[in-house]
């Protein structure tokens, strides 16, 4: 037989294209030729696949060899070619039979000894594999994560060797056991928010922030509790429901950062404050996702604000809004979701003692607003919750923790964020600008307590709307069903930051 034809998968934004893979076997001088626009990896797939043939112990044809990737529009890039290509010569040679290749998909990448490396974006070219009927041969370090995927036919392998020999009928490649009901057994594992000492109104501001979904800045001296309150911020979000481990898992493992101790964990993203704009929101050559995308479903935390460059800061204001990001290039578009919560922190004043007890500062009004002015108005507008992290007293500070554990606050807004998937089919922060009269319409004296706000801080139509989504919120957290004056109150205070 002199050609053969089997089934990979390549890796465009989100998605994963189905990718045929053609091998062809011709008479005439030894060569090997890959067509279908492989990237550099691609191409040199052909040293890596003759060495793990030859160390397999099968025998390289002295033809003219032709691997053709199809569609030859899609760009081809990484390893994960190296499997199909290496089978598909086999079979095209007759060393292999060629009768079961139909029925399954391919991806792995080769070492000169035949031995299967991991590969980026198994989850997401399992969910693909799924949708065609086939079973997937991985590399046994990335089956375990494509098998979290619900109803996908995993066979790990070690090799080259071992693929053929159940390909042959020798040896069948076990199936890769799905995780159990309820995995992981043990709850992900996050600081506790009882460590915490006093801060009681930014704890009770975070509460909110995560019953509802609501970004947060958060302003105060060094030494407050700032990025120390941001690491514990996963800990009381409700759990992560099947879909959202999925989209989360699949987005970290295209970057290849996905491991198994990471499912049904919300992701906590860092990045410092010299992280690129590509580096935060995604792109290269060929598009990646960025740190906007990697916190999908979980938290960006984004410390020391204002040093960010402003170009940077910028691009969060499309996704901050839509919880996406689409990454254009000339000859190619990748779209990938980003729906994050933002958790920002950044000192009051360049020297970040504006307000100490201790009368530290010495910076002019004119330093202090161009400090804050590091941070245009669009992207504070955007920011629902805008508190302010005082300086711990003596008292507080010499005190024995004795706050509330994370525990008892995730059951609070687990309770809440229940109330409005029952009620609207999405958290608060989501609602768009019609359902936000339907469920966030406040009484009359809320009304009234509203327009006073609007009329003395000057708020935009956009902080009107956030202002009712957190007061929502807050009236899910107290169990009420209207949004009453008490609320609006409670989340005036929540926009006092930078407007008072």
């Amino acid at each position: 037989m002199g050609i053969a034809v089997l089934h990979s998968r390549a890796l465009s934004g989100m998605d994963a294209p189905e990718v045929v893979v053609e091998a062809h076997l011709a008479n005439g001088l030894p060569s090997f030729t890959i067509v279908g626009l492989p990237e550099a990896e691609v191409k040199e797939a052909r040293d890596r696949v003759r060495a793990a043939i030859q160390n397999a112990r099968f025998e390289f044809p002295a033809r003219r060899i032709t691997v053709n990737l199809a569609p030859a529009d899609l760009p081809k890039e990484s390893g994960r070619f190296d499997l199909p290509i290496a089978l598909g010569i086999l079979a095209a040679s007759g060393q292999i039979p060629a009768n079961k290749l139909k029925d399954y998909e391919f991806a792995g990448e080769l070492a000169l000894t035949g031995e299967l490396r991991p590969i980026r974006g198994a989850l997401a070219m399992t969910l693909g594999a799924v949708s065609s009927g086939r079973a997937f041969i991985l590399p046994t370090a990335s089956a375990q994560e494509a098998a979290l995927v619900e109803n996908a036919v995993v066979h790990p392998a070690d090799s080259l060797l071992a693929v053929c020999a159940h390909l042959a009928g020798q040896t069948q490649l076990p199936l890769q056991a799905a995780p159990p009901a309820g995995f992981p057994l043990a709850s992900a594992q996050y600081p506790d928010f009882s460590e915490v000492k006093g801060q009681l109104g930014v704890k009770r501001a975070l509460e909110v922030a995560a019953a509802g979904g609501h970004s947060v800045l958060m302003a105060g001296p060094p030494g407050t509790g700032k990025s120390m309150l941001a690491a514990r911020f996963p800990g009381i979000l409700p759990g992560m429901s099947e879909q959202e481990a999925i989209e989360s898992a699949a987005l970290l493992s295209l970057n290849g950062g996905f491991r198994i101790e990471h499912w049904k964990r919300r992701p906590y993203r860092s990045p410092h404050h010299t992280a690129s704009a590509v580096a935060l929101v995604g792109g290269g050559g060929i598009p990646r996702p960025g740190e906007i995308s990697l916190a999908h479903h979980g938290v960006l935390f984004l410390d020391e604000l204002p040093e960010f460059p402003r170009s940077v800061l910028e691009v969060l204001r499309e996704p901050l809004e839509s919880g996406r990001i689409t990454i254009s290039r000339a000859a190619r578009q990748a779209d990938f979701p980003a729906r994050f919560q933002l958790i920002a922190a950044m000192n009051p004043c360049p020297c970040g003692y504006l307000g100490h007890p201790a009368g530290k500062c010495r910076c002019t009004p004119d330093q202090i607003a161009r400090y804050r002015g590091r941070i245009s108005g669009p992207l504070l507008d955007r920011i629902d919750i805008q508190i302010e992290v005082p300086a711990l007293s003596h008292e507080d500070l010499l005190r024995q923790s004795e706050g509330e554990a994370s525990a008892t606050i995730q059951a609070r807004v687990a309770a809440a964020r229940a109330r409005q998937i029952a009620r609207q089919g999405k958290p608060n922060a989501e609602l768009g600008s019609k359902e936000i009269d339907v469920h966030c319409a406040p009484d009359a004296a809320g009304e009234a307590l509203l327009k006073q706000a609007i009329a003395r801080f000057h708020l935009s139509a956009r902080a009107y709307h956030r202002i009712l989504k957190v007061a929502r919120s807050v009236a899910d957290l107290a169990g009420s069903e209207r949004i009453a004056t008490q609320h609006i109150a409670e989340t005036i205070q929540y926009r006092r930051l930078m407007t008072g």
